[in-house]
């Protein structure tokens, strides 16, 4: 069964599932015979992990995706198969051994051990795998080391995938690939060494640059935790922080990177936009708990978010099937790069992104005379045209306090620009446990310069 179209670009992972495990409950003593904590009312949660994870948090963006692994009829294989047949389809490599599994024991969420079984490798490319990458609109491979990446490694080569989200354990992406995806500590281990000592950032833009040439790769974004990413062409490293730093459980963070980054870039978004879209997906991934806080993977996907032009109807449908509402606000008077960007990120962090809108007398009383210089009804029909907008609302008072509180978005996004000022709509999310999050906004981007732009062109 394949998973929710909803006219985004439909996505192939490629790349080695495993099976995760948690196991949580307290810990409040030692035991009496060794020095280890004894883990009481304990509860087991399944979920899909590797590229399974990567795959179904795809599609739980909305998106159609096919996952291309090494599955076998061991009892692990069978429980993730039915964890991920409500949500996506599954093309099965043989695999040689049992499906990989790692078992996490945590008292009071925090890991105390983790249990790892399962040897299982990719045996062999199969004609239908083959078929699927032929078919593919746009290819994330999330190599775990086991084998699925090097069995279809000519077919990649092929054609080329928009996101490589390497392994230690596995071999390099093929040559041509849009944007590779390491960890701070994987750079390290796969860039060549040089003899010069380094450290935090400048080593990391260091092994970035000497990656993007070695991998002839266009991009490499080296995620660097709760302090985002760094994305480097081969020179001139762009630094992509994270809107915050969160403390919590950070398990799947890459997974969920890797995926937002894909789906950005399949939907048209340039890298940079793309690496900023999944640094704030991840780290609000993060702040909600991680993978281990996810929903039950295996329950039915909710229907796409309802073709409504009610935003109070659509957030309660989203809120109803324990989906993430996302807002965002502005005047939008001349829609530009920015503005698309910050968008397109912000749809990346939930199941639906209302926009809220002001309308012409707010801008004018925000803006002064002669502003608006669209209207609202283009105003909204240009937002609404957008792939990434599932709702517009509309609000008259200077800020949208009181739409919030109607609505009351489990996310409020707003544009780097704000970073330092004070954001009253922050306190007033707190009502409802929500979190306003600031991502970061693209420079030299703003209707005032591009009206002030054209003024002087006009003289």
């Amino acid at each position: 069964m394949s998973g929710r179209g909803t006219g985004r670009t439909p996505l192939v992972v490629v790349g080695d599932a495993l099976l995760d495990r948690d196991i949580a409950g307290t810990a409040d003593r030692l035991a009496p015979d060794a020095p280890v904590p004894v883990v009481d009312e304990c509860a087991e949660r399944v979920r899909p992990g590797g590229a399974a994870l990567a795959a179904w948090l795809a599609a739980r963006d909305g998106r159609e995706v096919t996952l291309v692994t090494g599955v076998g009829d061991d009892p692990a294989s069978r429980t993730l198969r039915e964890l991920l047949d409500p949500w996506l389809t599954v093309v099965p490599l043989p695999l040689t051994g049992d499906l990989p599994e790692k078992t996490r024991v945590l008292a009071r969420d925090r890991p105390v051990v983790r249990l790892d079984r399962g040897d299982g490798r990719a045996r062999e490319a199969t004609r239908q795998a083959r078929s699927a990458l032929r078919s593919a609109k746009a290819v994330l491979v999330s190599d775990y080391g086991r084998g699925t990446a090097d069995a279809l490694r000519d077919a990649l080569a092929a054609h080329p995938p928009l996101v490589w989200d390497p392994h230690p354990r596995g071999g390099p992406p093929v040559p041509g690939t849009r944007l590779v995806t390491p960890a701070e500590k994987e750079a390290r281990a796969f860039a060549p060494a040089d003899g010069e000592p380094a450290a935090g950032l400048r080593a990391a833009a260091r092994d970035a640059a000497a990656l993007v040439r070695d991998w002839r790769a266009a991009a490499v974004a080296v995620t660097l935790g709760a302090r985002g990413a760094l994305l480097s062409y081969g020179e001139h490293p762009l630094l992509v922080p994270a809107p915050a730093a969160h403390p919590g459980d950070s398990c799947g963070a890459g997974d969920r990177f890797a995926a937002g980054a894909a789906g950005l870039l399949a939907d048209g978004a340039l890298v940079g936009e793309a690496v900023e879209g999944a640094v704030g997906a991840a780290s609000a991934f993060v702040a909600a708990g991680g993978a281990g806080a996810l929903p039950p993977a295996g329950a039915e996907p909710a229907p796409a978010a309802p073709d409504t032009d009610d935003p109070h109807a659509l957030a309660a449908q989203i809120r109803a099937r324990h989906g993430t509402v996302v807002a965002a606000g502005g005047c939008f008077d001349l829609l530009h790069a920015g503005h698309v960007g910050l968008l397109q990120a912000a749809r990346g962090l939930g199941d639906c992104l209302v926009v809220c809108v002001n309308s012409d007398t707010s801008v004018r009383r925000r803006k002064g005379d002669g502003r608006p210089v669209n209207p609202l009804a283009d105003r909204v029909r240009v937002l609404r045209a957008l792939a990434c907008v599932d709702a517009v609302a509309v609000f008259d008072e200077d800020t949208p306090e009181r739409l919030l509180a109607d609505l009351r978005p489990d996310v409020w996004v707003k544009g780097g620009d704000y970073a330092g000022a004070d954001l009253p709509e922050a306190a007033l999310l707190q009502e409802w446990n929500g979190q306003a999050v600031l991502l970061p906004y693209l420079d030299g981007h703003s209707s005032t310069g591009l009206l002030a732009r054209a003024a002087e062109g006009a003289r």
